[in-house]
């Protein structure tokens, strides 16, 4: 068996074009463009380069994204009053707080400033409260488990009665992902580093979605025949005959499972795209509810 690939990188496209499509209608009809407000504390190269491609993103759609970069060494107070003036500018639709912030600085009570009609990120307790319970529909999902569901969606694999694995508990994905299986119904397992027996939990999952952090952890051998498999890791590896001496690989051992499962995400072009992608369809969906709002 080769697994099926899913193409991220093509679901992607599709959506962003989308996206500028309702952009452009917005501005026919008169109204104001989506904004979205990136900011960024420190100069951690990753986040760097992560703030950029977001904002580079936002101009090929059509959305206004004003950057704020705040040095390494800012205050609490300063960061927070930041986003509260951010939540009373009527041009920012969405605020995003690029993670993970320097150490000093309180995560929570940053993305708690946020306004909740403004967490594109999905982050603010409230939203993530929202999201735990049933019949209850948070405004906004984080990007990246939402990016998630839209793949499985889009490649028609079947959610409800699936024995779903999510490897990795984190609050920016495997957590929220877990949340949102749990909600088209699968019967969902989380793990995690205390996990004992790993390989023969992963073994019985149709559905298995690798977010941990390391490099091939999950081997081929470990992956049930035909499991479809959603690997949101992206981790440097080196490589000595690449350009930047450096190449990315997934969670899981990618040319041992394409062997095993039936469908499978590759590392980049998978969920990397998605990302992005469900931030522009987030800013967007902030910016039409103020409009529904005047």
């Amino acid at each position: 068996m080769t697994a099926e690939i899913i193409d991220g990188k093509a679901i992607a496209e599709q959506i962003r074009g989308e996206v500028a499509a309702q952009v452009s209608r917005r501005r026919q009809a008169g109204e104001p463009p989506p904004g979205l407000a990136t900011v960024l504390v420190g100069d951690n190269p990753a986040s760097l380069s992560y703030v950029r491609g977001k904002q580079k993103a936002c101009r090929e759609v059509g959305i206004d994204s004003q950057g704020f970069h705040l040095a390494e060494d800012t205050r609490q107070e300063v960061l927070e009053k930041l986003l509260i003036d951010l939540n009373a500018d009527p041009k920012v639709n969405g605020i995003l707080v690029q993670l993970p912030l320097p150490s000093g600085l309180d995560e929570e009570k940053a993305l708690t400033a946020i306004s909740i009609e403004k967490d594109i990120d999905g982050f603010h307790p409230v939203n993530v409260g929202r999201l735990a319970m049933k019949r209850r529909d948070p405004m906004f999902v984080p990007c990246t488990p939402s990016g998630v569901m839209v793949l499985l969606q889009k490649t028609g694999v079947k959610i409800s009665g699936a024995r779903a694995v999510v490897i990795g508990r984190s609050n920016l994905v495997g957590m929220p992902t877990a949340l949102l299986l749990v909600r088209e119904n699968a019967t969902v397992t989380i793990c995690h580093s205390r996990t004992e027996n790993l390989p023969e939990i992963v073994r019985q999952a149709d559905l298995l979605v690798a977010a941990i952090g390391k490099p091939k952890f999950v081997r081929g051998d470990w992956i049930k025949p035909g499991a479809i498999v959603i690997d949101v890791g992206i981790n440097r590896v080196e490589d000595a005959g690449a350009k930047n001496g450096y190449r990315l690989v997934g969670d899981v051992d990618f040319e041992e499972a394409r062997q095993v499962a039936g469908a499978i995400t590759p590392v980049p072009g998978g969920v990397g795209p998605m990302t992005i992608a469900m931030l522009l369809k987030n800013t967007l969906k902030a910016a039409e509810m103020a409009s529904i709002k005047k």
